[in-house]
């Protein structure tokens, strides 16, 4: 693999991000265009508006207080200041080159080695790492993942994946009005079965329609596979920035190897979660298509090329 630098890096992962990102977007256009084409004028609006309410007030809620609902599921606490002195002033540090106000520290209790960042912007933001992760790394690993996660602060990626999930909401309900819509018009035809229903079916109104039946079955799954794969492009955007931070990849390399060897997979930690964590914390037949994260070993692989 040819070697490349941690600004090569970022700025690959960020374009990949927004490329993902105008692929979601531009589906929940083409949903929205085909109501639009399908519905009387006064019921897209109703119908489109009080999608936009229900998911704006649903991620203002996740965006606000999604941080301490993490918090409390992983069964976090505050890290001790003598007990956890090392992890304390490594994330101040950490916090000084990254440029963003020193997060809260917590401790998960885990044998699992595993870290994750949460809170709506830097100035809310918390660390937690598993007491696993600090027995199992050495000072420099545990560094490398400290400023993976602090990097995550930085790049407002818990602002960028909200973003991302209400796209993937809207596009899940537009499906569902589609779908629901195609039912009606399919009862209302079967009734009159007149010629000018038929002749009103083809031509270019058949294709639009045709466009929107297949998005409507098939969007809920794709907005989902671009979602994860979004993750996934944050996950490689946070190695490199993290490289960025401590000059050093070689730390975070070493971590992610030893987690290969030491981690089982079955950290008790709902799937809702699991995408905010440094490594998957659950692990299943279906990670290579629907995983959250990109494999460790390719992880490794770039990191080793920078």
């Amino acid at each position: 693999m040819e070697r490349r630098s941690f600004h090569d890096e970022i700025g690959r992962n960020r374009r990949s991000s927004i490329l993902l990102i105008v692929i979601l977007t531009l589906i929940v256009v083409v949903l929205a265009a085909t109501i639009s084409y399908t519905f009387a004028p006064e019921y897209l609006i109703v119908v489109l508006l009080l999608s936009l309410i229900f998911m704006l007030a649903y991620s203002y809620g996740s965006y606000m207080y999604g941080d301490q609902v993490v918090l409390s599921a992983t069964k976090a606490r505050p890290a001790d200041e003598r007990e956890h002195l090392f992890l304390r002033d490594t994330v101040e540090g950490l916090s000084l080159a990254a440029g963003v106000p020193a997060p809260k520290v917590y401790v998960v209790p885990s044998e699992e080695v595993n870290a994750f960042a949460t809170g709506r912007d830097p100035e809310h933001a918390s660390v937690a790492v598993t007491t696993g992760l600090m027995s199992v790394l050495d000072r420099e690993e545990m560094e490398g993942v400290l400023a993976h996660e602090l990097s995550h602060i930085r790049n407002r990626d818990v602002s960028f994946m909200t973003l991302v999930a209400v796209l993937v909401g809207l596009a899940a309900i537009l499906s569902h009005v589609i779908r629901r819509t195609y039912r009606f018009r399919g009862v209302s035809r079967g009734r009159r079965g007149g010629r000018r229903d038929r002749e009103r079916g083809a031509g270019i109104e058949a294709t639009i329609l045709a466009l929107g039946f297949f998005l409507a079955i098939f969007a809920p799954l794709l907005t989902r596979m671009v979602q994860f794969a979004i993750s996934r492009q944050r996950e490689y955007l946070a190695d490199a920035s993290g490289v960025e931070l401590t000059r050093y990849s070689g730390g975070l390399a070493s971590a992610l190897e030893k987690i290969m060897g030491h981690n089982r997979g079955e950290m008790d930690v709902s799937e809702a979660v699991s995408h905010l964590f440094f490594v998957d914390p659950n692990r299943s037949a279906l990670d290579s298509l629907y995983a959250t994260h990109p494999p460790i070993d390719e992880r490794i692989k770039r990191l080793k090329a920078m």
